[in-house]
């Protein structure tokens, strides 16, 4: 019988960790490189770059909870997502969604343009995508939930779409993790992390993941983490190790306090929209549903004016005004000035990203010590 996902987040299935010593803890190998037994004969690594027992195990664990065949680890989010973007070459054409955090549109914009593929950005929740493709189009790539916008793509339509066409279908996963969502299991190719977040969700280490279900895909993108040496260090494989073992407590409370902020949220005068898939009214709602374990922890909300976004920016005490999330802890992030700083002013405005546009990374924290923090930030 399978184990449930909040088992598997700590134990692997048919592993087991450490077996000289009966350590419970998997091992840390800080080593750089190993030494052979004799010419012609290996223990089956040779240098961290390429192999480390400790990266490896971690890599299983993360393939085993997002259902795929092969997990590839890398030094942060973007440095997989550069990497994904490796598979591509002049004259290729990618299609993305308009609402991607920064750090990708820049890479899209200022890297793979330079390197000779073209990205068209789409509302991929809503448009036509099939007037999108064109004779060298290769992959789609989305998040879903989006950041900051939180527009929620159905998953197993969008993967059929790309089937059609025998293009890639390229997901970030960062928001829900794969404790709330598969997207390989409703069709994506190819599933990435930042694996800072959720994941290893504590704020105190850098981590990124691409995840394949194809031998292909995994043999190809496998040579581009050996050439380029973007891999994820032993200690820090350790630490997102760790994390992951409580993935499913602290998605669960986090959701749970999600909840309960965003309709409290709906509440104040002072806030003109919120949004949040967990909420009925979410155009998204009902895909979610359908395709995810939960809504996971991320809301976004808008505020009268820019004065409001900053004076709760200033104010808030127990929540940290800082960028990233996935943490224990509550942040309060303004994208226009951090997640989203590099993005061009158009596309925000097209997005509805404004200076009253506030997103929030729920935590751990008591509810009520958090509602008397906003509360008192926005009115105190």
């Amino acid at each position: 019988m399978e184990m449930h996902i909040e088992s598997r987040c700590i134990h692997l299935e048919g592993d087991r960790a450490e077996t000289r010593f009966g350590a419970v803890s998997f091992p840390i190998y800080q080593t750089a490189t190993f030494a052979h037994p004799g010419p012609g004969q290996s223990t089956g690594y040779d240098y961290t770059r390429m192999q480390n027992p400790t990266r490896e195990h971690l890599e299983r664990v993360v393939a085993a909870l997002e259902k795929g065949s092969d997990c590839i680890a890398f030094s942060s989010g973007m440095a997989a997502i550069a990497a994904v973007m490796e598979l591509f070459g002049p004259g290729d054409h990618l299609i993305a969604d308009a609402d991607l955090y920064g750090g990708t549109v820049r890479l899209f914009d200022s890297i793979s343009r330079k390197n000779g593929v073209d990205v068209t950005y789409a509302d991929c929740s809503r448009c036509d995508m099939e007037e999108l493709i064109r004779e060298n189009t290769r992959a789609i790539y989305l998040e879903t939930p989006t950041n900051p916008m939180m527009h929620v793509t159905d998953l197993a339509a969008m993967a059929d779409v790309a089937k059609a066409h025998n293009l890639l279908l390229i997901v970030d996963n960062t928001f829900l993790s794969p404790y709330l969502q598969n997207p390989l299991v409703l069709g994506a190719d190819i599933v990435v992390h930042s694996g800072t977040k959720y994941l290893a969700g504590h704020n105190d280490t850098i981590a990124g993941f691409a995840v394949v279900k194809d031998e292909e895909l995994s043999r190809r993108l496998r040579y581009l983490f050996k050439t380029t040496g973007a891999g994820l260090s032993p200690f820090d494989s350790w630490l997102v190790l760790r994390g992951i073992q409580t993935l499913a407590v602290r998605m669960d409370r986090a959701q749970e306090n999600a909840v309960r902020l965003a309709r409290w949220l709906l509440e104040q005068k002072c806030v003109t929209r919120v949004l949040y898939p967990g909420l009925e009214t979410h155009p998204g709602y009902a895909v979610m549903k359908k395709q995810a374990r939960g809504f996971g922890a991320m809301l976004t909300f808008e505020v009268q004016d820019r004065e409001t976004a900053l004076r709760l920016l200033e104010r808030v005490r127990l929540i940290r005004f800082a960028e990233s999330l996935g943490g224990t802890e509550t942040l309060l992030t303004y994208p226009i000035t951090q997640t989203h700083a590099d993005v061009p002013k158009d596309v925000l405005a097209a997005n509805g990203i404004t200076d009253r546009t506030l997103r929030l990374s729920v935590g751990l924290e008591n509810f009520e010590d958090l509602r008397v923090d906003l509360q008192e930030a926005l009115y105190g």
